[in-house]
């Protein structure tokens, strides 16, 4: 397995040095964009969107300039790729930036591959969406290659830590000098200048996983340029990055179980009709691949860590249900892992908000994605543990959590338990996200998941609790996100972006639509 990877990408909304320990460190930037008048003043010239060769006619891409360093526009600047379709409707009610999760995922790309999922907001809005500074065509980082190489042989913990190492220099050597500014401090205050340069005096704002904590950021940042706001798939803002690894966990598990309790009440489900007992099978089958890897047409190995990303990604989506025991049934009934590969791991898609689709040209290299995820997430977390333990130390608390994580999910539980050490020889992040109390932004939007396998449903409310002034809307349902699978949360968000309707306290969406 690569190193500290896997399990970051299995986190739902969640991994480069910080703002708060590097340059730009800081309690939070000022909303004061005094000294960035110049970048406020600038005009996006908008034309073809040759990088994205399946794009819709009307959309135009042009890009942005942003400092590097708000705080400090004279450290520099970096650039940011956007995109923008035209509302198509009489009802024109300007621009509505969306941000699709990650962190690391291409926004341009997201909005150019399905529009018509948006097709109701379009007739009033313009969409917008952009890559953050770092990601796809927006200044890259890179590690070059580096988030390859597997762990050492052996057990020896000093090699271990020192591999690691090994990759951060890779990734600063790589990643050009918009790796110490990543992090959603900065790219929500990028977002203010994208509001300015798009003619609005408010934000209106549409986010889904990781987009809801950078709405969130932008909303403590800016209240007062807070406009309609809704975050889908909500993001923590407090809990430290092994923390959510762990909640992570046991979110995928849950999933995991309400989607054998489904497969046991269809006829032909591999596990009989016993949900306990079906997951102890599975349970069983992902030891079985830690020992014994299956082995794929191309002749590669499937492991029990490929088998829990493989579920992780189908657990996304209901959709996929059926998908994943048909995958499930040929590994057991024929040791073929085909069907689960089409699903994801290794080879197969990315779970939709976590990652991105192959970069459309070869300006971004093909680790932006895994690079940025880490950088981000590192970049947002200010805890680093003792940098003076010995590798000997370190070792015994990542065992000593080990049982932890495989309480939480079996399955699961281990492939997160890397997340411990993925930050591991990175300056501390900001803690700026965990300052966020009651900002005085106006009153969003907030939906909640029951059956989220990435963002589970109380960081709904522990966000909304903190932001103050949000309604939350409780879809009964599963998946990861709620907008593109439940007719009723689709209705409730449509009519608070385009009509400014807004009902007080905690709604619901019921299951099964």
């Amino acid at each position: 397995m690569g190193l500290a990877v896997l399990a970051l990408a299995s986190l739902g909304a969640s991994p480069g040095a910080g703002p708060g320990a590097g340059p730009g460190a800081g309690p939070g930037p000022s909303p004061d964009p005094a000294g960035l008048a110049r970048f406020y003043g600038q005009r996006i010239r908008w034309g073809g969107c040759p990088e994205q060769p399946g794009a819709p006619a009307a959309m135009r891409c042009g890009t942005l300039t942003v400092p590097l360093d708000h705080a400090d526009p004279a450290k520099g600047t970096t650039r940011i790729a956007m995109a923008r379709i035209p509302a198509n409707g009489r009802k024109r009610l300007g621009s509505l930036l969306l941000n699709f999760g990650g962190p690391g995922a291409q926004g341009i790309e997201s909005l150019a591959a399905d529009p018509k999922a948006f097709a109701d907001l379009g007739e009033s809005y313009d969409l917008v969406a952009f890559d953050p500074r770092g990601v796809g065509h927006s200044d890259p980082v890179s590690c070059g290659g580096a988030l390859d190489a597997q762990s050492p042989p052996g057990d020896d913990p000093a090699a271990r830590l020192a591999a690691l190492r090994a990759v951060v220099k890779s990734c600063e050597k790589h990643s050009g000098p918009v790796l110490p500014y990543i992090g959603t401090v900065h790219a929500a205050r990028d977002m203010d200048v994208m509001r300015q340069v798009l003619g609005e005096k408010k934000l209106n704002y549409l986010g889904f996983s990781y987009g809801t904590r950078l709405g969130a950021v932008y909303a403590a940042q800016f209240p007062r340029n807070v406009g309609r706001m809704v975050l889908d798939g909500v993001d923590t803002l407090a809990e430290p990055l092994d923390q959510q690894a762990l909640v992570s966990a046991q979110g995928q598990q849950q999933a995991l179980d309400n989607f054998l309790s489904w497969c046991t009440h269809q006829s032909g489900c591999v596990y009989g009709t016993n949900t306990r007992t079906a997951k102890e099978r599975v349970n069983a089958l992902a030891a079985r691949l830690g020992k014994e890897p299956l082995i794929g047409g191309d002749g590669s190995a499937f492991t029990g860590e490929d088998l829990a990303v493989a579920i992780g990604s189908a657990l996304y989506s209901r959709e996929t249900w059926p998908a994943l025991a048909e995958g499930l049934a040929m590994a057991e009934r024929d040791g073929d892992p085909t069907g689960l590969l089409e699903l994801g791991g290794p080879t197969g898609p990315p779970p939709p908000g976590s990652e991105s689709p192959a970069p459309a040209a070869d300006k971004v290299p093909a680790d932006n994605m895994q690079a940025a995820l880490i950088a981000v997430s590192c970049a947002d977390d200010p805890d680093r543990g003792d940098a003076k333990a010995s590798p000997a130390a370190i070792e015994k608390e990542i065992q000593a959590r080990a049982a932890e994580f495989r309480a939480a999910s079996p399955i699961f539980g281990p492939l997160q338990l890397g997340t411990v050490l993925s930050c591991y020889g990175r300056p501390a992040g900001s803690g700026f996200l965990r300052t966020i109390d009651r900002p005085g932004a106006p009153p969003m939007l907030l939906v909640g998941t029951r059956g989220d396998p990435a963002t589970p449903y109380r960081w709904t409310e522990e966000t909304a609790a903190r932001l103050g002034a949000a309604v939350v809307l409780d879809y009964k349902g599963d998946g990861h996100a709620a907008y593109l699978h439940s007719g009723c949360v689709r209705e409730s968000v449509n009519a608070f972006l385009v009509d400014g309707e807004l009902a007080s306290g905690t709604r619901a969406c019921p299951a099964g639509e």
